[in-house]
């Protein structure tokens, strides 16, 4: 559902299984935000292997990000949804280049993160304009109630999931909502919500960071424990391995505890399947 004010925002997620659009910072400070993942960028241009890296774990690399995952708009969100006590299990970006085939099959997110509940919400930040031009992403309204239903990989080049994942059931895209967003709104989609989103035709970057809200409780089926961000209330729970805010910017303590959480990541994201060269965690 578009918010629009009227109903309150958890009886809408309920509902349509997302809520957008979302007012999270206002353009100039989402403008400081993109600035300081392009410098990133920048100085990372000749090492690809941390490039790759800040695009999975800048809320890990850049305090910038580690603030955006912990502003009060987002915690104020997320905790109407899932209540007080909040991690974030990953905030990685997706990128898409100027005038780029870059696409999003339609899939859902916790088909693969080898987790025991859906106690999760994902608030996709938009970091310049998500519009259908752009490629935002679009919704299958209701589509949460099926639980996870099948997919099948592709490992595409230009498909931006891990895996090129797709579901295998038949979408009716004509009742899909395309989800606008501008410069720092967000828009916020259950881990079950089938989603799509297609090529950036515009002459600039679309860039969205998804910040993944998750309840203490929830845990790995593996037993292992990735690094998280406890960003409101207490964890009594323990299954993760809560990480410190980065003290820096692009700090090589912080790239040595990013390796080792992306060799654990990308044991869980590419299990079982014929390749582990996707798009995340390389």
């Amino acid at each position: 559902m578009e918010n629009t004010g009227c109903e309150p925002l958890a009886d809408a997620y309920k509902r349509d299984g997302f809520v957008f659009p979302y007012d999270v910072v206002g353009q100039d400070e989402a403008n400081e935000i993109r600035a300081d993942l392009e410098s990133g960028e920048a100085e990372l241009r000749h090492r690809p292997d941390e490039l790759a890296m800040l695009r999975s774990y800048p809320d890990r690399l850049l305090p910038s990000f580690d603030e955006l995952i912990r502003h009060p708009r987002l915690i104020d969100a997320a905790s109407q949804i899932l209540g007080p006590d909040l991690i974030v299990w990953s905030a990685g970006l997706f990128i898409k280049e100027a005038n780029t085939p870059s696409y999003v099959t339609w899939h859902q997110d916790l088909t693969y993160w080898g987790l025991d509940d859906a106690a999760e919400v994902t608030a996709w930040v938009a970091l310049s304009p998500s519009n259908v031009d752009s490629g935002c992403m679009r919704f299958m309204p209701g589509s949460q109630r099926q639980s996870l239903v099948p997919h099948s990989d592709s490992f595409a080049d230009d498909n931006l999931l891990s895996r090129g994942q797709e579901v295998t059931v038949k979408v009716d895209e004509a009742d899909a909502r395309d989800v606008v967003l501008e410069t720092g709104q967000a828009s916020l989609h259950h881990g079950h919500l089938i989603h799509a989103s297609g090529p950036n035709r515009t002459g600039d970057r679309r860039i969205g960071v998804a910040i993944r809200y998750m309840a203490p409780s929830m845990q790995q089926k593996t037993g292992d424990r990735p690094l998280v961000a406890l960003v409101s209330g207490t964890d009594r729970h323990e299954n993760f391995t809560v990480a410190l805010p980065p003290e820096g910017k692009l700090l090589e303590a912080d790239f040595a505890r990013c390796r080792q959480d992306m060799a654990l990541k990308k044991r869980i994201l590419y299990e079982g399947a014929q390749s582990d060269r996707g798009q995340r965690y390389r």
